[in-house]
């Protein structure tokens, strides 16, 4: 290692775009300047990259699907012989394809990160994907997962000891995600700026894991059961997908699409989510929820699935609430709770801001993913 410029951290993770574990990566290499940063994408980057503020992160696109498993394997050896990284720290299933590679190249330690599921594989029981788990970790020297949950996992099925695992929540810029005074209605279009109108929404990429469609269907049921809705209570889902028309879809057959804001990819969640009175996450699986941890320093209730990182993050009865995945009455219940509660929905929105603020700030992660570095570099 050269002593004379920081050590270099090569970061190994399937495409560089929008979404959470993406996000989370930005916001880490931005936020350490202990540490030099690179980028290899197994597949390719998006005009994403253009959040990183360092000039210096290079970003690599390999394209596996282009060139193949092997090929890859052989780009990703020549990439570590050279940039001769100090640490290479590959996250998710794609990301083990680096570790034997950079093993060859000489590089002396890996970390690697799991940060949630497979949308084929939402609750990691396929046998494939263990044993492939199973078979890399020889070559890892320490483990980060973003939650409790997915922790148990590496333990439980993988067979990891729990010593080999450290557990990391993400962080969230509770800055930039804060609550406003105003809500401004600039970012959102016409027909949702009229005054007194309560917003409900989700934000997450149009897949199946996100199960939107319960979501719709809670709404859809909550407007039948209170028709007064229908002048004052709108819903926003936010963000694209290859499922977005076919959730479009779904509203027009449930009757509210003229209700329904589908915003399609967006640059401003920061701004939309301060427009929100209620936040719902309705996913069939979760690692830990970036867009939760948006919404709770934003200063919003929520209501998420009880599944995966959830409940570690909602306090139920205190920051909001918790429900089964797909079970449409329940959420349908809590949402016409919370409409219909406006106390309740400030009480639980102070709550989600201070526990945003103590537990989950970005600050307090990126102390952590240093001190990792740290103990194997030194």
């Amino acid at each position: 290692m050269n002593r004379l410029q920081p050590p270099l951290v090569l970061h190994v993770i399937h495409h560089l775009r929008i979404g959470g574990l993406e996000n989370g990566l930005v916001n880490l290499v931005n936020s350490m300047p202990a540490y030099r940063h690179a980028i290899a994408c197994i597949e390719d980057y998006s005009d994403f990259r253009e959040r990183i503020r360092c000039p210096d992160v290079e970003v690599f696109a390999l394209k596996r699907s282009a060139i193949g498993v092997w090929r890859l394997r052989g780009e990703l050896f020549r990439l570590c012989r050279a940039l001769r990284p100090d640490v290479v720290h590959s996250r998710n299933m794609s990301g083990l394809d680096s570790l034997l590679p950079a093993r060859l190249a000489g590089v002396r330690r890996c970390v690697h990160g799991e940060h949630g599921w497979d949308v084929d594989n939402i609750d990691g029981r396929q046998w494939k994907p263990a044993l492939l788990r199973r078979m890399h970790a020889p070559l890892v020297d320490r483990y980060i997962t973003v939650s409790r949950d997915l922790q148990r996992f590496l333990v439980d099925r993988i067979g990891l000891h729990q010593q080999r695992i450290t557990q990391i929540y993400n962080g969230v810029d509770t800055t930039r995600f804060a609550p406003a005074e105003l809500k401004p209605l600039a970012a959102l279009p016409p027909p949702l700026r009229e005054p007194g109108l309560l917003l409900i929404g989700t934000v997450g990429r149009a897949q199946a894991v996100k199960d939107q469609v319960t979501l719709l269907q809670a709404f859809a049921h909550a407007l039948q059961a209170q028709p007064a809705w229908q002048a004052r209570v709108r819903l926003l889902v936010i963000g694209d997908g290859p499922l977005l028309e076919s959730l479009k879809q779904q509203a027009e057959t449930l009757g509210i699409a003229g209700l329904t804001w589908f915003s399609g990819a967006i640059s401003n969640v920061d701004e939309v989510l301060k427009t929100l009175d209620v936040f719902v996450l309705p996913s069939l699986n979760e690692g830990i929820s970036n867009t939760v941890l948006e919404a709770m320093a934003t200063g919003l209730p929520v209501l998420a699935t009880n599944v995966g990182g959830n409940p570690e993050l909602v306090e139920a009865a205190v920051s909001g609430e918790l429900f089964e995945p797909r079970d449409v009455r329940r959420l349908q219940g809590l949402l016409e709770r919370y409409v219909s509660d406006e106390d309740l929905r400030r009480a639980h929105a102070t709550a989600a801001r201070r526990i945003a603020l103590e537990r989950f700030s970005l600050q307090a992660m990126v102390r952590q993913y240093e001190a990792v570095y740290d103990g194997l570099v030194d």
